[in-house]
């Protein structure tokens, strides 16, 4: 969607709308883009499984739950 600056007032409602339906929007002076108005990224659900951190060892061979009940057991040398 493209849209003058002049009109930014009168079509808030269209460019929420356009938000909304994940398209950017270009703010146009006159005839040259100012600038782009991009939507917000939702929240993406990352499974436990997929987190950056497991794996940070490589190959250890361990699985997810391995991992975090050698996280969680008390550590008696610290």
């Amino acid at each position: 969607m493209k849209v003058p600056i002049v009109d930014l007032g009168y079509k808030t409602n269209d460019i929420l709308k356009a938000l909304d339906r994940s398209e950017s929007v270009t703010v146009l002076y006159h005839g040259k883009v100012k600038g782009i108005i991009k939507p917000a990224r939702g929240k993406t659900e990352l499974k436990v499984k997929e987190h950056p951190f497991f794996g940070v060892r490589g190959d250890s061979g361990t699985t997810v739950l391995e991992e975090l009940e050698s996280l969680r057991k008390p550590h008696h040398g610290l």
